[in-house]
């Protein structure tokens, strides 16, 4: 599985939830998916990004954002996560969403638009390379896109680069915990599902610390047992009943953050 051929499926998947969203369907929900936003936040967005939502995590809920700070959300899909994060950094603040996908990017704007969020910047471009100079961010999140990529250390360092000395990774994503089975990792399908590509949580500490990150902290907030990863696995062609039990509890969506050093000897 090459990069390229990631990318496209990747571009594809997201392409077509992005149609379905704006057609006001539902892109979600699985067990991975499902029941990440409280009620006061999804009335606080328009639905169309709410159907649009394929995130595994909430990272606007966890990152503590504070007014007048500059967020960028990698990958940022129907824009659920700028908007969200647009309101907590106010009008003397700037979010910008960063994704690939035309139709994405259309659907994002769309619900700017009817969100009157004045301080939102959508991106078009990918997040092995972002658009945005060095040091210009001071928060980074990224909901269960990161996985997605085929070159994370590549991701890693360039939310480094925009980071401001000081500033902040809050994103949520999928980690494993463990061994993964070859036919796991070898699965498209389980790879535009967020699984396929999911670091072990120790590898993503170690990449980030090799970024030049500190004080990672890597948190749980859902682990997913044998009855979900039947849900997971599905349509996959893979033996489930041979293999439910020895991935039950080593998929776990997490919460990740990470600072970047206030002084940094060779940025």
């Amino acid at each position: 599985m090459n990069k390229i051929d990631i990318k496209a499926v990747v571009q594809e998947k997201y392409g077509l939830a992005a149609l379905r969203s704006a057609h006001g369907a539902s892109s979600c929900c699985d067990p991975i998916t499902s029941n990440l936003y409280d009620q006061e936040q999804r009335r606080q967005v328009p639905e169309a990004a709410l159907l649009a939502s394929l995130g595994c995590g909430n990272p606007t809920a966890l990152a503590d954002l504070q007014p007048g700070e500059t967020v960028l959300d990698l990958g940022s899909g129907g824009g659920i996560d700028v908007l969200l994060s647009a309101r907590r950094v106010g009008p003397t603040g700037k979010a910008y969403g960063l994704d690939m996908t035309d139709e994405m990017l259309a659907l994002a704007n769309e619900n700017q638009r009817q969100a009157g969020a004045a301080n939102v910047e959508f991106l078009k471009g990918e997040i092995e390379s972002i658009p945005l100079p060095d040091h210009s961010v001071d928060v980074i999140l990224s909901n269960c896109v990161i996985n997605l990529s085929a070159d994370k250390d590549r991701v890693l360092q360039e939310a480094f680069r925009v980071l401001k000395p000081g500033g902040r990774f809050a994103v949520a994503d999928v980690v494993t915990r463990g061994e993964m089975l070859p036919e796991i990792r070898s699965s498209m399908g389980l790879w535009v599902r967020c699984l396929a590509g999911a670091l072990d949580e120790n590898e993503y500490a170690a990449k980030l610390q090799a970024s030049g990150f500190e004080e990672i902290h890597i948190e749980a907030t859902r682990i997913y047992r044998v009855e979900e990863a039947r849900s997971f696995l599905s349509g996959q062609g893979l033996d489930i009943d041979a293999i439910a039990l020895q991935v039950d509890g080593k998929f776990m969506g997490a919460f990740i953050r990470a600072l970047k050093p206030r002084i940094v000897a060779h940025d």
